[in-house]
């Protein structure tokens, strides 16, 4: 399948645009510091549409889809020059006691489908290929949950842009040609203070949301606080609301006392997702903060690029000055990458698989 605009073929994306599910496996990792883990890393960009075809044929009907998204320090030792224009590490927002976090990341694996064993078993190939050469910082499996409500009991993703809207909204176009049909992706692993949400009136949860709890349905302006997190999220510029897409899942273990929300976003620029994180932490004006950050606590954080499908099939052989000349140094932050498995880590449903 391409994407077409004009005459001009398109890029054709990984599958950022995919259907929401009912399951999702979240997987973070880093690479170790030497040019060998990175040569694997590529080797397995190339290899790994075989990898998900095989999982996926067995069961067609099960909408499995997998997006690979890179860190910036990983960036330039994987592909060398040139790099999306906007990709930098995360940058981590504090204010009073919250705290955006900014965690060690440089490789995503976004994994999707109607049941969690085709995300089980595609993660588990995935990592019969890194082995010895990845630590996985984070590996977080999300679910569906009533009504596609969070844990805090409300509809979540109400606002994602749909069609056109969400191509506009997800996908780098001619902004970055090199990068056209790529996307920024922040994620962010949210643990939630049930008992103190819980003993909140339903009144005082949709005021600090901004959407009423049962019917979803937006409060009006007249009794929405400027501090609401819907309010607090909405971009505007030029007079025109920016979209980003979202895919949150929820995530727990209730015998451990976790509760939490995983937030990833797809946007044509960090930027939106930024400047949303800023107003929820730090306060439009200062001060004005997010009220749900008074329940919620980010422990992750990362921003990473998702390059399109096409750029990834068309990687060769030949590797980039940077993974064959010497080995990238050990940066302090990676310092937890020591522990790992075997051979090469790899990408997401690159062939073979629409976008929607």
């Amino acid at each position: 399948m391409s994407v077409t605009k004009g005459k001009e073929p398109m890029p054709v994306p990984q599958p950022v645009l995919a259907p929401l599910t009912s399951a999702a496996i979240f997987l973070v990792a880093c690479i170790k510091p030497d040019c060998e883990s990175y040569r694997a890393v590529r080797s397995l960009c190339i290899d790994l549409p075989g990898i998900f075809r095989a999982v996926d044929f067995r069961r067609i009907e099960g909408g499995l889809s997998c997006v690979a998204g890179f860190g910036s320090d990983a960036w330039d030792k994987l592909f060398g020059k040139p790099r999306p224009a906007e990709l930098h590490p995360f940058r981590e927002i504090r204010s009073g006691e919250r705290h955006a976090i900014s965690t060690p990341a440089d490789v995503l694996f976004h994994v999707r489908a109607r049941r969690m064993d085709m995300c089980f078993e595609l993660v588990t190939q995935i990592m019969e290929r890194i082995g010895g050469v990845v630590s996985a910082v984070d590996e977080t499996h999300g679910f569906r949950y009533f009504d596609d409500r969070d844990l805090l009991g409300f509809v979540d993703g109400t606002e994602n842009p749909r069609g056109e809207a969400a191509l506009e909204a997800a996908l780098v176009a001619g902004e970055d040609p090199p990068f056209a049909g790529g996307s920024y992706v922040i994620i962010q692993k949210y643990l939630h203070d049930m008992s103190g949400w819980n003993a909140l009136s339903t009144g005082e949860q949709e005021r600090i949301i901004g959407r009423k709890k049962l019917s979803d349905i937006e409060l009006s302006d007249a009794v929405k606080p400027s501090s609401a997190h819907s309010a607090l999220t909405t971009i505007v510029e030029n007079g025109k609301e920016v979209k980003i897409l979202r895919d949150n899942m929820p995530f727990g273990k209730p015998g451990q006392g976790e509760f939490g929300t995983y937030f990833i976003g797809y946007s044509r620029s960090p930027r939106t997702i930024e400047q949303m994180l800023e107003n929820m932490f730090i306060g439009r004006p200062p001060g004005n903060y997010d009220r749900l950050l008074d329940f919620s606590r980010a422990v992750t954080g990362s921003l990473f690029f998702a390059p399109s499908a096409t750029f990834l099939e068309s990687l060769g052989d030949e590797e980039p000055s940077t993974v064959s000349a010497s080995s990238p140094p050990t940066e302090p932050a990676r310092s937890s990458s020591s522990g790992a498995r075997e051979t090469s880590l790899g990408i997401g449903s690159l062939k073979g698989v629409p976008n929607e």
